[in-house]
């Protein structure tokens, strides 16, 4: 017994006291078991949403959606048990409100901004994971998650960029993948003067055939133009469409385009030219 009475003590025991507020151990103790519990339950509800959903054979980004949204709520509900157990009198929500307000006045702003942001882009869906979008910058890359403050971009130098969710909504954001995984590249390349211009359109066709991602459907069609009569050469570029994963590697795509245009451009001896200089002497 005394052992349980000493237990009970510490228990009781307040750590700290201000005028009528009193926090005890056993508070302290009960708002970290709420936070464990409150992880725990997270986890396991995000588990279980996501094996309904997948047996619903709901589509990837809704079961992402759900996911966010559920976690979100979980951790809200864990946070107002565990300030109740720390003794916060929710009766004064009216002054909490009011600080709070003036917190995200001065230094809050920003955080409550891509808070929200991030809630219009997971419903609007104008941003979805596996994404790949271009930055304003000129920076390419795929969306890897849409979290509470920001959204993390891999690039196609792997590296790992932290974007704000407000960006996406007050800037505008090149998203190649929104509605499919089509998209147009265009291959540009030179041919010297003289050359026949229809026999570099065969051999840019040709080029295009040899390479199994372009696409051939009505309003697909690859095609070659010209673009420029240079001070070198003849500008010329190969209008190809493709889709799926490669879509996103566009530095993949552009050089697998040109070896092969190289290739068939010297098969049909088609020059192509240098930088070129006339120089005029006079005595």
């Amino acid at each position: 017994m005394a052992v349980i009475e000493k237990i009970e003590y510490w228990l009781t025991l307040p750590i700290i006291e201000v005028g009528d507020f009193s926090l005890r151990l056993a508070d302290l103790a009960s708002a970290m078991g709420i936070i464990l519990l409150t992880m725990l339950a997270s986890r396991v509800l995000t588990r279980a949403a996501t094996l309904a959903a997948k047996r619903s054979r709901a589509r990837d980004q809704n079961i992402y959606v759900i996911n966010r949204v559920l976690k979100y709520l979980v951790y809200g509900l864990g946070t107002f048990m565990t300030l109740s157990v720390l003794g916060f009198s929710f009766d004064k929500l009216a002054i909490i409100v009011g600080a709070l307000g003036v917190g995200i006045g001065f230094g809050l702003q920003s955080i409550v901004n891509n808070f929200v942001s991030g809630i219009i882009i997971l419903f609007e869906k104008s941003l979805r994971v596996g994404d790949f979008i271009e930055l304003p910058n000129g920076l390419l890359g795929e969306v890897r998650e849409i979290n509470i403050r920001s959204t993390l971009i891999r690039t196609l130098d792997n590296a790992d960029i932290l974007v704000p969710n407000s960006d996406f909504i007050t800037n505008q954001v090149n998203n190649w993948t929104l509605n499919d995984d089509v998209r147009r590249f265009t291959i540009n390349f030179s041919v010297a003067y003289g050359s026949d211009l229809a026999l570099v359109k065969k051999a840019g066709l040709e080029a295009a055939d040899k390479v199994e991602h372009t696409l051939k459907r009505p309003g697909l069609m690859p095609d070659v133009l010209v673009r420029e009569l240079a001070s070198s050469g003849v500008e010329c570029f190969l209008s190809v469409w493709t889709e799926g994963a490669l879509v996103k590697r566009p530095g993949l795509i552009t050089s697998t385009y040109l070896t092969a245009i190289y290739n068939s451009l010297r098969e049909h001896d088609l020059e192509i030219p240098f930088p070129q200089m006339d120089v005029h002497l006079r005595k």
